[in-house]
């Protein structure tokens, strides 16, 4: 295990009815007004959006409503967002909603202190200071509630590219397993599979480290698969729900890939060039780049494939577990080709091209050129 600092400051606050107590959370932290970012109208229809509202008033919160985040958050409606709580002057931001209103809001958050437009703070300017973030999730899958990580599109480039700062980590995240229940179960599919890529990365383009990191990683996966197979079935269990939201968090709030070094985001780097331009959803952008990423690299790392295949399917052989994975993506409707999600084979070059200059940004463009990532492609026709 190499040298690493561990801090993560997000407080998180779990269980049943847990998001009538967000209004006494602002207060404790002295917020006394809240731009109160979310999607469409689902929390309105569902009842959230008054349970949320009453415990802001309970508490002395006031708050300006700022809703339509779509999935896949783009940079024009934050710009909005960003103009908005500045004729506010709200104290922080509260975002209720899955992972794409969590980035969205922080994004928002870096935006409001900032001189300049915010969309430079995604093409590598440094976040020195934002907002308070405080987060009501009702979706498991990105990992945003814990982390300091951001993703928006920029709609007229089709860049969709991200901020990583620890100073939009959530303050507070209240996570209630209970409002996941009413999601579409192919969200539920996509959100596995993006909690699984989560954890695979660091686990597959590491330096040789700890096998601590390791079981952890697997156990994840093992959990994400076994709750999300509960799911399909019984939609409203609740113990299912409450371990998956869980496993989705613990994937990408830093705990993972302590320890670890040298590892990288290939496959979230050319799955953004497909929800960029196709407007797909994110883990459906993972589940067909993902098992092909894998037949790539596999010969590169054979015999921690093997591993992988051993400890979470119980099976020998790299190309045995690769194949067990896209079964399961199959399985819970996820798609594992282009074709399925209506992406034209012939538009691979274009597609390469556009994810190139991400990897470029990321730091990997010597590994993952164009062709490079062309041939990658190629494996999911």
């Amino acid at each position: 295990m190499f040298d690493f600092v561990f801090h993560n400051p997000t407080k998180i606050v779990f269980g049943r009815k847990k998001e009538e107590s967000i209004g006494e959370e602002l207060k404790s932290a002295g917020m006394g007004k809240v731009l109160f970012v979310y999607g469409q109208n689902s929390i309105k229809r569902s009842g959230l959006f008054d349970r949320i509202t009453a415990s802001l008033k309970k508490n002395g919160i006031n708050y300006a409503e700022f809703g339509g985040v779509v999935s896949n958050p783009v940079i024009s409606h934050t710009r909005q967002g960003v103009e908005l709580a500045k004729r506010e002057g709200v104290d922080a931001i509260l975002a209720v909603g899955g992972g794409s209103v969590l980035d969205e809001s922080k994004a928002i958050a870096v935006g409001v202190l900032a001189d300049d437009d915010v969309w430079n703070y995604f093409t590598g300017k440094e976040v020195t200071r934002a907002l308070p973030v405080f987060t009501v999730i009702t979706l498991a899958a990105t990992g945003s509630e814990m982390n300091g990580n951001a993703v928006v599109t920029n709609e007229e480039t089709k860049q969709k590219y991200n901020i990583g700062s620890p100073h939009v980590y959530p303050r507070v995240s209240i996570l209630n397993p209970e409002l996941t229940c009413t999601v579409p179960l192919s969200y539920s599919a996509f959100g596995a599979v993006d909690a699984i890529a989560h954890v695979i990365e660091g686990y597959f383009t590491r330096q040789a480290g700890s096998h601590l990191q390791d079981r952890l990683v697997e156990g994840i996966i093992k959990t994400v698969i076994e709750t999300n197979n509960v799911i399909m079935q019984e939609p409203d269990n609740y113990a299912a729900r409450a371990e998956f939201m869980w496993a989705a968090t613990l994937a990408l709030n830093g705990l993972t890939t302590a320890g670890l070094k040298e590892y990288s985001f290939p496959n979230h780097m050319v799955e953004h060039s497909l929800s960029a331009i196709y407007n797909i959803a994110h883990g459906a952008g993972l589940a067909i780049v993902m098992p092909a990423w894998m037949k790539w690299y596999s010969l590169k790392a054979p015999e921690r494939f093997a591993r992988f295949a051993r400890e979470v399917f119980g099976i020998e052989g790299a190309a045995a577990g690769i194949s067990a994975l896209e079964v399961w993506f199959a399985a819970i409707g996820a798609p594992i080709r282009l074709q399925d999600a209506d992406i034209p084979a012939g538009d691979i070059g274009m597609i390469a091209e556009n994810a190139a200059a991400l990897a470029t940004l990321w730091g990997i463009g010597d590994t993952y050129s164009k062709e490079v990532i062309a041939e990658i492609l190629q494996l999911a026709v």
